[in-house]
């Protein structure tokens, strides 16, 4: 019996091969990552990890121990170069292949890095994604240094807190005429504006990286597209991720955004499965691809039961957070198609909460240093249930009341 293969060692791939045993597989169960360190939290990387506040084995998902103890088939640094579907075999760099009956990828996502063009394979720039690429800035991060965040995203404003918080001098640039433009509301862009000015970040908006230059091969210099050039001591790319469809393109699995999946996590080919950041699925009535650790859990927890034979279909409840200095920020559901927003003060000084609608139809909240507006309205997205907009918007009006309402 060839078992189970599972191709991609992130939060995915973890929770996946966990589900499988206790769910009662017995048979044989592999799980192949790239990296060299078991499956870990990513999270925390450009968060406490990146402060020096966690050490490397507290971001492990479990401990090396836990995969021999179910016998789980752990090989990290291994990559896998290709699928064989009809030998039903998977290809590695350097090894034999490995056979299976059925196949899971949990491949994740890579971040887009800055073209070589503009001076992105000089030393001294970066990306965030994985443990060995935080591992090589750490050392940037010291006061007193200067640092380019290019990008106002989520990524690149948690890093630019990270360095704010260490005393680094730090200049964001986005592209677009505001930080956040694709994934939030002007309102919650503002908040997040207003944050990291009071924090020291020079951030500019509308403004885009025309070159780097640098010497003896290490970034030094940026110029930027409204004409100035910065001095910098190192660049952070944080400009998006892409989905890791390579290894299904190459196999002739169909994608979309990502591996095109069912509401089972079952690909194109029904022997093969995939889960989490590499996956587009079924939502309501469209398709979606979600880059968040609780999508990962949950699509790999649906995809263990179809593969148990017990199969009960995906229903995403999106959520998502960062931390940025003293803030948390917490989001439930997804705002896509949103004509409406509404904000509410907070219970506390500097908190505030955004929600979205379209018509009168609640789509998504964020939350800042306001958990009790982002688990009501995580409760009443769930449930398909919408608050009156007027309501929400009067600071008076008790959003308990309104859901005992």
């Amino acid at each position: 019996m060839s078992g189970i293969v599972v191709v991609g060692a992130g939060q995915a791939g973890a929770t996946l091969v966990e589900k499988l045993r206790t769910g009662g597989h017995d048979g044989p169960l592999t799980l192949i990552g790239a990296e060299p360190h078991p499956p870990y939290q990513r999270p925390p990387l450009s968060k406490k990890y990146l402060l020096g506040e966690m050490a490397p084995e507290r971001l492990f998902l479990r401990p090396l121990s836990f995969y021999a103890e179910n016998d789980i088939a752990l090989r990290t640094g291994t990559r896998v170069t290709g699928i064989d579907r009809q030998a039903r075999q998977i290809h590695l760099a350097g090894g034999a292949p490995v056979p299976y009956d059925k196949l899971a990828l949990c491949l994740g996502s890579r971040p887009r890095r800055l073209p070589p063009g503009l001076g992105g394979s000089l030393q001294g720039v970066y990306t965030v994604r994985d443990l060995a690429d935080v591992d090589r800035m750490a050392p940037e991060f010291a006061a007193g240094r200067r640092a380019l965040i290019v990008g106002g995203g989520y990524i690149g404003l948690e890093a630019a807190a990270v360095a704010a918080a260490r005393g680094l001098k730090v200049t964001l640039i986005e592209m677009s005429d505001r930080i956040l433009c694709r994934v939030a509301a002007a309102e919650t862009a503002r908040f997040f504006r207003d944050l990291h000015a009071g924090h020291g970040v020079d951030l500019r908006e509308g403004v885009g990286l025309e070159l780097l230059t640098g010497t003896d091969g290490r970034v030094t210099q940026a110029r930027l597209t409204d004409g100035t050039a910065l001095d910098v001591d190192f660049v952070v790319a944080g400009i998006g991720i892409e989905p890791e469809t390579w290894l299904a393109e190459a196999a002739g699995l169909e994608t979309e955004n990502g591996i095109r999946v069912d509401a089972h996590g079952r690909t194109s080919d029904p022997d093969i499965y995939a889960a989490g950041d590499c996956t587009s699925f079924p939502y309501r009535d469209t398709r979606v691809r979600l880059e968040s650790v609780p999508n990962a859990i949950d699509q790999a927890e649906v995809v263990a039961r179809a593969m148990l034979g017990q199969p009960s279909g995906y229903v995403a409840r999106p959520w998502f957070w960062s931390d940025q200095y003293d803030v948390k920020l917490q989001i439930a559901g997804l705002n896509t198609g949103y004509d409406r927003v509404v904000t509410r003060p907070g219970s506390r000084p500097g908190a505030l909460s955004v929600w979205y609608f379209r018509g009168d139809r609640l789509l998504a909240v964020d939350a800042m240093n306001e958990p009790r507006a982002y688990m009501l309205g995580k409760r009443w997205i769930e449930a398909g249930v919408s608050p009156d907009p007027a309501r929400i918007a009067d600071p008076a009006a008790d959003l308990k009341v309104m859901s005992a309402g």
